[in-house]
C-alpha cells in the first residue's frame, strides 16, 4: 500500500538547516486523504529550532486543514490524480502556506460568517476554516490562474521591531 501512496506524490528532501531564507519549497500531491500523513512529513524536514515550537504546531495544523479541505471539498467527486500543489515559503519571521486546487471555489469571508461554531470538541466536521482562522495571522482564499484556487496561509512567529532588526 505505501508504495502504492508513493506513486501519487512528489516529494523531496532538503536539509533546510544549511538554506539560506526566504526559502520557497514545493510539493504536488494527488487528492487522497491517505496522503496527509506523508504531507506532513514532508512539512515536518523543514522546522527549524528559529521557529517557536508553538507556530510549527500551528502552521502543521493549518497544513492538516487545508489539505483536507482542498480533498473533501474542492476535490469532491474528481479523481484522486487531481493535484493538490502545496507551496511553503520560510522567511525571517514568518511562514506562508499556499495550497492550490481545482475546485469551484467560495467566498470566504461569507462562508465563516455563516459557519456555526461548534458547541464542543466532539463536533464532527465543519470547523476546518475555523480552526485555520485561529491558528493563523492572515488567511484567505483566491480564484487565480488555470481555474485555480490558493489557500494562503500566513502565520508569523516574531514582531514587527524583531524582523526589522534581524533583517539589519
Amino acid at each position: 500500500m505505501k508504495n502504492q501512496l508513493a506513486h501519487f506524490c512528489n516529494f523531496v528532501t532538503v536539509n533546510f538547516a544549511r538554506l539560506e531564507l526566504p526559502l520557497t519549497v514545493r510539493t504536488q500531491i494527488s487528492t487522497d486523504l491517505r496522503l496527509l500523513a506523508q504531507v506532513l512529513d514532508w512539512f515536518n524536514q523543514f522546522y527549524r529550532s528559529t521557529i517557536p515550537q508553538s507556530v510549527w504546531l500551528e502552521c502543521q495544523i493549518a497544513l492538516a486543514e487545508g489539505f483536507t479541505n482542498a480533498v473533501r471539498h474542492a476535490h469532491c467527486g474528481k479523481p484522486i490524480e487531481t493535484p493538490i500543489d502545496i507551496e511553503v515559503t520560510f522567511q525571517e519571521c514568518a511562514i506562508e502556506l499556499r495550497i492550490w486546487d481545482y475546485g469551484a471555489g467560495f467566498d470566504l469571508e461569507q462562508c465563516l460568517h455563516e459557519l456555526p461554531e461548534p458547541a464542543n470538541q466532539d463536533y464532527g466536521g465543519g470547523r476546518g476554516l475555523k480552526i485555520i482562522q485561529q491558528t493563523a495571522d492572515r488567511f484567505s482564499y483566491t480564484a487565480v490562474d488555470f481555474q485555480r484556487n490558493c489557500l494562503l496561509i500566513v502565520k508569523q512567529y516574531c514582531d514587527f521591531q524583531q524582523c526589522k532588526a534581524s533583517a539589519y
